[in-house]
């Protein structure tokens, strides 16, 4: 089923329109908190809320994409119950340590929120990334939005695992050089 019409059920308050996005995207969605969270049971209760959340903003949301917009919230959802896990020293796994890789290159969040807004740090690093080449760009987005491992990425898009990591590693120290000539503090 089209996305158009899939929005359409939710704004008809139709509960099918749960059941077409999950025919439609629920493999992508449970893969996304998968790759975020370790835990098969944090993962369902992720996806459950990611339907539910787009029951409660559609209406009055009309996004232009489900797709993006499903992924959105459930990446979010997962990001925020994989911090929960982590600050409760509940050992998440290896996921903290990929959002911990990105410290020393990104701001912290008191920093952002005391000197810009959250939009302007989003497009500078949206700015950074459309500046370096597609196969550096689909390494980091693999990395730092799906948290894939380096292995994955390696198998995935048939490289090396060194030059996976020489990649991220190098496309880390890029990004913390252009933000600092962007005027961020880190």
């Amino acid at each position: 089923m089209e996305d158009e019409k899939i929005i359409e059920l939710y704004f008809e308050r139709n509960q099918s329109a749960i059941d077409e996005t999950d025919k439609k995207y629920g493999k992508l969605i449970k893969n996304i908190s998968r790759n975020i969270l370790n835990s098969l049971p944090d993962v369902e209760e992720c996806v459950s809320d990611t339907y539910m959340q787009l029951w409660n903003s559609i209406p009055p949301k009309e996004p232009p994409s489900l797709k993006t917009y499903a992924c959105k919230i459930v990446r979010n959802l997962s990001i925020n119950r994989l911090e929960f896990l982590c600050a409760d020293k509940r050992g998440a796994g290896k996921s903290c340590e990929i959002i911990d890789e990105l410290a020393e290159a990104i701001p912290s969040k008191e920093n952002v929120e005391e000197k810009i807004e959250l939009t302007a740090l989003t497009e500078a690093i949206n700015s950074f990334l459309s500046s370096i080449s597609t196969e550096q760009r689909i390494i980091f987005v693999k990395r730092y939005w799906f948290l894939k491992s380096d292995e994955e990425i390696s198998s995935e898009l048939g490289v090396s695992l060194a030059k996976v990591r020489t990649s991220l590693s190098r496309t880390r120290k890029k990004l913390k050089v252009y933000l600092i000539k962007e005027g961020y503090t880190l």
